[in-house]
Formats: C-alpha cells, structure tokens, sequence
C-alpha cells in the first residue's frame, strides 16, 4: 500500500477527488433539460460517491507522487 501518511499524497489525491466531484456534478446537472428540473439530491450523491471512488482508486498510486 501506499505511504498514505505523506502530506504530499494527500495533497494530490485531495485534488484529484476534488476535480473528479466538480466534473460529476457538471456532468450531472447538465443532463437536465433545464435548472429547475435538476435532481439535486442525485447531484450531491453521485459527487459525494465519486470523490470517495477517486480516494480509493489514489490508493493504487499517483504518479505525481514520489514513492
């Protein structure tokens, strides 16, 4: 496993999650024909459950981060 205990891993796999959250919810929200027919629960959801997705597959290794 990775040295999850490195600032710099945190660091990169925190910003990664981030990014992937905000292109879900852009991805999520666009499916709606117009704003006020945007499911908002589902948005908040599937970002919530892609950021988590993103943490765990940073487990597997980030190449910006040195080992």
């Amino acid at each position: 496993m990775k040295n999850i205990k490195n600032t710099s891993w945190w660091a990169a796999a925190g910003i990664r999650a981030i990014k992937t959250v905000a292109q879900t919810a852009i991805a999520t929200i666009g499916t709606a024909a117009v704003m006020s027919q945007v499911n908002w629960l589902a948005v908040v959801s599937a970002s919530c459950l892609a950021g988590v997705l993103s943490l765990l597959t940073s487990l597997a290794g980030l190449p910006e981060v040195k080992e």
